[in-house]
């Protein structure tokens, strides 16, 4: 089984950290050149290039990150083409495969560096430090006085949850905290897993207005509710818009405009990393160890409004934080899956009924009479589907908010019946 160690990376000087950043940075540029020469493949009729070749651009950034190491980036570039394709052929792609960032917006500082180039010791005593070497090019190594068969030395912070056989490491830069991060793959044999007993599932319905309802076999359901998150974004949002609106002719971007982008970013990030954990660490005391997430293709742009696109598309960030539920998860031992999930926000779960059923915010109502929460409903069915079984009764959810820090238990109640009552009486007046 693959699990994961996450820990903190500590540059030893200022010279280090800067050069760290060189290399991560530097990988984002790969990519983001990569990626560009291959979507333009796809949207100019004139480029008789393959889509796979990335030659040059591997010769203009070998130099500062390493050869192996822009080998890695460009190979994680193929998967993610690759996936594209193989959900094209389904009929389930969601979009072309996206940038690490840019100017205005801030890039993602990330690099992945092959197995066989890094060493991570780990202390093992109190007195000891633990220590990470990883390859640089040798640009790099002149400018920062590095040995020929020597490379960037680094402390290493937090102890390992999965002793095995490691695998690629991927080093990112967390905007939010100011910290250089490291995630390491780890297989593990199954016998020294730490629940061995767990057997519960989970399903998600990642949403707009509630980013994520959660319903497990165990009885359990939450509620992250996202509404201020975004209102907050979409007032950063506005006033990126003013500022752009006066800037000189000919100019598109300003210091201040990619401050804003930057705040927006990390807000959103932060907050999303900070659900992910959260989440995670209830459903491991749950002992779920397989959570089901619904996939967003044929629902956007079909059944929800022009807001609530916007919503998903450029707040969301829903590759993001599939990768951030994956990643967490594998260091709680948990395993995540993109499923599709039709028809489970429609569906009536008393009657089955789709066609003349009514959502109106939270609320959702069926001719049979039911009424019930729209998005945790749509999580008990998904999880229904994915079990194939019939999914027992809930106990009352539990509502989560962001206070710019943390996640916070409101309290454990069932949907404001009075509130969907009066929304039903006010569709019904409408029409």
């Amino acid at each position: 089984m693959r699990r994961v160690n996450v820990f903190r990376v500590v540059p030893r000087s200022e010279s280090d950290a800067e050069c760290l950043q060189r290399l991560l940075d530097a990988s984002a540029s790969l990519w983001n050149e990569t990626n560009y020469g291959r979507r333009q493949y796809l949207t100019d009729p004139d480029i008789d290039a393959p889509i796979w070749e990335a030659d040059d651009h591997y010769g203009e950034y070998k130099g500062v990150v390493g050869s192996a190491t822009a080998q890695q980036v460009v190979r994680k570039n193929d998967q993610a083409w690759r996936s594209f394709f193989k959900l094209k052929e389904s009929g389930e792609a969601n979009g072309l495969p996206g940038y690490w960032g840019n100017e205005d917006e801030g890039r993602a500082l990330r690099t992945y560096i092959r197995k066989d180039q890094y060493t991570l010791r780990w202390a093992s005593g109190s007195r000891e430090q633990s220590i990470l070497d990883v390859p640089v090019g040798k640009q790099l190594k002149e400018e920062y006085d590095i040995g020929y068969r020597e490379r960037l030395r680094l402390d290493v912070q937090g102890n390992p949850k999965w002793d095995g056989e490691a695998g690629q490491l991927e080093l990112y830069y967390d905007e939010m905290s100011d910290q250089f991060r490291a995630i390491q793959p780890v297989t593990v044999e199954d016998s020294r897993l730490d629940s061995p007993l767990a057997d519960e599932s989970a399903a998600l319905d990642v949403g707009a207005n509630n980013l994520v309802a959660c319903s497990t076999t165990t009885g359990t359901q939450l509620l992250y509710e996202g509404r201020d998150l975004f209102d907050r974004f979409r007032e950063t949002t506005h006033d990126i818009a003013e500022y752009q609106s006066k800037l000189r002719e000919g100019r598109y971007s300003s210091d201040r405009i990619r401050r804003l982008y930057r705040r927006r970013t990390r807000r959103r990030d932060h907050a999303q990393d900070a659900l992910a954990r959260d989440l995670m660490e209830r459903l491991h005391a749950e002992c779920v160890s397989t959570v089901y997430v619904g996939a967003l293709k044929g629902v956007l742009g079909k059944h929800w409004s022009v807001e609530v696109n916007a919503k998903t598309h450029n707040f969301w960030a829903f590759r993001a934080f599939i990768d951030r539920l994956a990643y967490t998860a594998a260091e709680f031992g948990i395993t995540v899956e993109v499923k599709p999930e039709a028809n489970t926000t429609r569906e009536c779960p008393e009657c089955g009924e789709r066609e003349d059923t009514v959502r109106s915010g939270d609320s959702f109502w069926c001719p049979c009479g039911y009424e019930g929460h729209a998005d945790l409903d749509a999580s008990a069915k998904f999880l229904a589907q994915e079990t194939s079984g019939e999914v027992g009764s809930m106990a009352r959810p539990a509502r989560l908010k962001w206070d710019d820090h943390r996640w916070s238990e409101l309290s454990r109640s069932r949907p404001n019946e009075v509130r969907a009552h009066q929304q039903k009486t006010s569709v019904g007046s409408t029409a």
